[in-house]
């Protein structure tokens, strides 16, 4: 492998999972011997389960394009690359998720200083999250919720069975 640039930027977790895919990176450990290395398989193992697993290039770009758009109209109210690095590779859904990845987002945006201005930081915050959930798409249900769902369906079954007898 050669290398092209040594700092070409950061990358989103979708370019490194698009990069193990086209090296043959499975989630099946057996099936990409020797095509990848034990911990690429690990990291792709990582990054499917993740939002980046429904990400496409056209998503990414079009969210990109919406937070350029976003900071036009929104001029006191930028985020920084990090950050928006960061919102792709983890899609928050709500205000409590990007409160932990924006550091001091109630001082730069105002909410909670009491000077009336909350409900307009509140809405620009709202119209961000909006932005979000329209360009990138929601991240995979996770599997052991599912199976937990199950099984408490099962035991609520058994239940329900246990008192009809």
């Amino acid at each position: 492998m050669k290398i092209l640039k040594a700092d070409a930027g950061m990358l989103t977790d979708f370019e490194v999972l698009d990069m193990l895919r086209s090296r043959g990176a499975k989630s099946d450990p057996m099936g990409c011997l020797g095509a990848v290395t034990s911990s690429e398989c690990k990291v792709y193992d990582y990054l499917i389960k993740g939002a980046a697993c429904n990400q496409t290039r056209e998503s990414i770009e079009d969210f990109k394009k919406r937070c350029a758009e976003f900071k036009k109209v929104n001029e006191k109210h930028k985020f920084t690359r990090a950050e928006i690095l960061n919102i792709i590779n983890l899609r928050p859904s709500g205000h409590a998720q990007l409160y932990s990845i924006i550091p001091d987002l109630e001082k730069r945006f105002n909410i909670s200083n009491g000077d009336g201005s909350e409900d307009g930081c509140l809405l620009v915050l709202e119209e961000f999250l909006n932005i979000i959930h329209e360009a990138l798409p929601p991240p995979p249900e996770k599997i052991e919720d599912e199976e937990e769902e199950a099984a408490d369906e099962e035991e609520a079954d058994d239940a329900q069975a246990m008192v009809e007898n």
